[in-house]
């Protein structure tokens, strides 16, 4: 256990959202600023400890990205793998069934072969061609808020 997350990888959930929701918005290869205003300054300079705490969250969030990839990518070879086999066994089913090609039960079947063999190649393709782009595009979002310049001022009272 950590026992001062804050510090290390944790961020009020509200702050989180706001940065990610507002980075997201830029390229990837963009370079942020956040300007960190706080209403009542503590006396020690906070500056340092806030830099850290958004820097560590970030680059921990980055990391996370990096790992739901790699998972995600496994998971689509051992789809590939078990689409491809399926796919392959579902053919051969249909071209034995052609023999009976007059009956239309047979038709029926074969073409039902054929379809859930390429179904079966769906989740496959999802991972390859639209899933993982997003993870890799966030992970280098979080990887660049990793890396931001943090300013802190105290805010302007509006009184």
């Amino acid at each position: 256990m950590d026992p001062t997350p804050f510090h290390h990888r944790d961020l009020d959930t509200n702050a989180e959202r706001f940065l990610e929701t507002w980075a997201l918005e830029f390229p990837q290869a963009s370079h942020f600023r956040v300007i960190v205003h706080i209403e009542h300054m503590p006396p020690e300079d906070s500056a340092a400890l806030v830099t850290e705490a958004i820097h560590n969250h970030f680059e921990y969030k980055s990391e996370l990205a990096r790992r739901k990839l790699r998972l995600l990518l496994l998971e689509g070879r051992t789809s590939l793998l078990i689409g491809l086999g399926f796919l392959a066994m579902s053919v051969l089913g249909a071209d034995l069934l052609a023999v009976f090609a007059d009956n239309t039960f047979f038709k029926l079947l074969k073409e039902s072969l054929l379809i859930g063999g390429w179904v079966a190649m769906w989740r496959p393709m999802q991972i390859f061609l639209y899933e993982w782009w997003p993870i890799v595009r966030r992970g280098r979002i979080y990887r660049n808020l990793g890396r931001a310049h943090v300013q802190v001022t105290p805010a302007k009272s509006t009184a």
